[in-house]
């Protein structure tokens, strides 16, 4: 309670507060939600209650979320919305309509003839209630006048739906945006649902894999309710897909880890392969999730059977290299086609005559990105570089509470020194993988300066507690645990807490 009121009021004191009554309103009741998780941890602490302590703990907050955050404020929402409508009406491929230079042409129209190619036919086909989150972008609903309007199921274009992610990182919001169809609800509610359905869906999902989880339970939740991602999990984006099948794909690793000799045979194999294909193809260098099999001893196995293992690590890889030659086209198929100075094979052709500039791009993959990451921990504000300011506060307590969590962590299961230097490689290669992909689709020909966001690896952090274990732990675990469930609670509600007096 006395951690909430502190920094509650870090986030107010100095900045001028609109609604103060409102926000002391909103201050109790959050006060005393995070109570209330708090007094339901210390009633389901057992290891085998600990999956429904996520579940409730992640809606508790992340539901207020999902209503409260402005109007597509979250980055790229719009975009994700359009993919989310088109998933909803059934399309496993959006199908663009237009030639190749048509997008060119759009974007680079102005807002008169951007109509006029788009009632040509240039663009994605959606519904016409995307004009109003158009017009409406990062409003809350009290600075609207029609989130009221009825559903308008006309047919609109729009020039962006996302086309390079799969289909079924789309579904639970399209299952909810088919719901608000369905009922003739309000338009705003087609965000609304979709937001609530994907919130849903990660909270579900991460507490199948704190279920799962042989061990690092508590780190796996306290990973999934830091701000930055529970923020982009009250949003339809295909990041909460993402975040999730992350946590699972190393609870499952964990628990064929830790699994009784002779107990696993070949069906665990399959599950682990289609959880990382699942996860690889929304963001392709988390195929690398892949190698932990090889990490799994082989005398959890039946029959240690390598073939099937090689065949489960290349039956991945080949299907996400065959995506990637799918994927990477469909990039332009949106406003990306505008920075025309975006080249991935003259950006490989300008590292292959300047080999130097790799070790420009492995600096700032190394010294600059981390530190740049740091700082949007608790930001949610991307639009207001203020926000980075004003909420510095709690980031720092944040980023040392995640340090003591992943560094610090007292678990009662080692890992050997195979599984932490396999877990470390593959830690590497996801996180210069990603850089890697930006530098290729993001950066300007010839720039080493990639902008790369926290988002990105939320689901990395959960292997840091296996890489990093202390020979010797100053730390009893139910008391450590305690702690980090306190503040975890802690954070989410600050998170609310800090939207409801950013925003109102």
């Amino acid at each position: 309670m006395v951690f909430i009121l502190v920094t509650w009021f870090s986030t107010v004191y100095g900045y001028d507060v609109m609604h103060m009554k409102f926000q002391i309103l909103v201050l109790l009741f959050v006060a005393l939600l995070g109570v209330f998780c708090i007094v339901y941890y210390f009633m389901h602490s057992s290891d085998d209650e600990l999956h429904k302590v996520a579940f409730v703990t992640i809606l508790a907050f992340g539901l207020i979320c999902c209503l409260a955050v402005p109007i597509c404020h979250h980055v790229d929402e719009l975009e994700h919305l359009t993919r989310a409508e088109i998933t909803s009406e059934g399309a496993i491929f959006p199908d663009w309509i237009g030639d190749e230079k048509g997008i060119d042409r759009l974007y680079n129209a102005s807002s008169g003839e951007r109509s006029k190619l788009m009632n040509n036919g240039v663009g994605f086909n959606t519904i016409g209630s995307m004009y109003f989150y158009e017009k409406n972008r990062t409003l809350t609903v009290f600075q609207t006048d029609h989130d009221t309007d009825k559903i308008n199921q006309s047919v609109y274009m729009r020039g962006s739906a996302f086309e390079q992610n799969p289909f079924y990182g789309y579904l639970p919001q399209g299952i909810g945006i088919f719901i608000a169809k369905l009922l003739d609800l309000n338009v705003i509610w087609i965000l609304w649902l979709g937001r609530i359905f994907n919130m849903i869906f990660y909270a579900g999902v991460v507490s199948l894999a704190v279920k799962k989880a042989s061990c690092l339970k508590i780190p796996i939740i306290a990973i999934a309710c830091i701000p930055v991602a529970l923020y982009q999990s009250a949003s339809v984006s295909i990041d909460p897909m993402i975040f999730a099948l992350g946590l699972l794909a190393i609870a499952y690793f964990m628990y064929m880890y830790k699994s009784d000799e002779k107990s696993l045979d070949n069906k665990y194999v399959a599950i682990y392969s289609v959880i990382c294909l699942l996860l690889g193809l929304c963001k392709l260098p988390y195929l690398a999730f892949i190698f932990l099999l090889l990490l799994v001893p082989k005398r959890n196995f039946k029959r240690y059977n390598v073939l099937v293992i090689l065949l489960g690590i290349l039956a991945v890889a080949a299907i996400g290299v065959l995506w990637s030659r799918y994927s990477t086209p469909a990039l332009m198929h949106s406003w990306r086609s505008s920075l025309n100075y975006v080249d991935s094979a003259k950006q490989l052709d300008f590292l292959l005559h300047n080999p130097s500039q790799i070790l420009v791009f492995l600096k700032h993959t190394l010294t600059t990105g981390p530190w740049d990451m740091l700082s949007e921990l608790f930001n949610f504000d991307y639009w207001t570089p203020e926000s980075f300011v004003r909420f510095r506060f709690i980031n720092v307590l944040l980023a040392i509470f995640l340090a003591i969590v992943l560094l610090v962590y007292p678990s009662d299961f080692k890992f050997d020194l195979k599984a932490k230097l396999g877990a470390l490689a593959v830690f590497i290669i996801v996180y210069l993988g990603t850089f890697f992909v930006q530098l290729l689709t993001w950066a300007n020909v010839g720039n080493m300066m990639v902008e790369v966001h926290m988002r990105y690896f939320i689901p990395l952090l959960a292997l840091i507690p296996i890489i990093v274990q202390l020979r010797k732990n100053p730390f009893e675990k139910e008391m450590f645990d305690k702690y980090v469930m306190v503040f975890a609670v802690g954070f989410a509600a600050t998170l609310v807490l800090a939207i409801f007096t950013r925003f109102y």
